[in-house]
């Protein structure tokens, strides 16, 4: 079975229960998800089945959109209700234009450092692991982008609102940088993923609607889970080259113009899909075949 599902994983069940599940139903061993959800989160999770997992990655590295509500004036060890509560302060005081602003202060791109309780490891580690030895590292930032803030509503001490940021972003620390910017802390007390590339929330099947009977209709193809890459048609005699990982610098390889440092998703004159291909001053490259 080869295909991407566009999965809405349920509260209490971790991404990985997701993944053993669409494996049992599937008779499939080759399952992957395209990005951890926290087991109190729940929304869109894409799984790729079969030949599907080679394109994992580049279903992660993509846009994704959150619904989260976060309250002011508490501060837990994992930055939601999950944790043990390391601080509380008086939010009765905080307005909510000021909230507002402080939200949207955050974006464009900053350097965001990630949570104790993650799956990140350092030295091997898990940072998860450290966190419940009580040990708590030094972690390094990682430049993230939070491309839109909307829909902020306000029932203080509890705010919510839309995100919609790049991948690596975790919306754990987002609720606890907007608390400390506040002055009262914040933690993050729900989590919705409504997208992630072309999966969204309304297109989506609920992990408990799936049975062996039905799964198999749910699957997208490969191609149309990478339709939000761009196509591009080459000339056949170039088509074997390119399968054999050859890159190509010659400017018959395509009667269309090619710009650099843009993956396409790669056909031959015959339609037939080829797989990811990138171009740079040296030439142009399958970056991920999958013909």
């Amino acid at each position: 079975m080869n295909g991407v599902l566009n999965v809405f994983k349920n509260k209490g069940m971790s991404s990985f229960d997701v993944v053993r599940k669409i494996k049992f139903l599937a008779k499939e061993k080759k399952v992957g998800h395209t990005g951890t959800l926290d087991p109190e989160a729940e929304g869109v999770l894409p799984v790729c089945l079969g030949k599907a997992t080679k394109i994992i990655d580049y279903i992660m590295d993509s846009r994704k959109v959150y619904r989260v509500k976060l309250i002011l004036g508490k501060n837990t060890t994992t930055y939601d209700l999950e944790g043990e509560v390391t601080k509380e302060t008086d939010a009765s005081n905080i307005k909510e234009d000021d909230v507002k602003e402080i939200i949207l202060s955050f974006l464009g791109e900053y350097d965001q450092i990630p949570p104790m309780y993650s799956a990140l490891k350092q030295n091997g580690v898990r940072l998860y692991e450290l966190a419940r030895q009580g040990i708590e590292v030094e972690r390094e930032a990682r430049r993230i982008n939070i491309y839109n803030i909307s829909d902020i509503v306000f029932d203080l001490p509890y705010v919510s609102f839309e995100v919609a940021c790049s991948k690596g972003t975790y919306i754990r620390s987002l609720c606890y940088d907007i608390g400390e910017r506040l002055n009262v802390g914040a933690t993050m007390v729900n989590l919705i993923r409504t997208e992630t590339s072309i999966f969204k929330e309304e297109n989506s099947v609920n992990i408990e609607s799936l049975t062996t009977e039905n799964i198999e209709k749910y699957l997208m193809s490969i191609e149309d889970a990478l339709i939000s890459y761009p196509k591009l048609t080459v000339n056949n005699s170039f088509t074997k080259l390119l399968v054999n990982g050859v890159k190509v610098y010659d400017k018959r390889l395509s009667d269309e113009v090619i710009e650099n440092d843009i993956l396409y998703r790669v056909y031959d004159k015959k339609n037939t899909f080829i797989g990811l291909g990138k171009r740079d001053n040296k030439g142009f490259k399958i970056q991920k075949l999958l013909f």
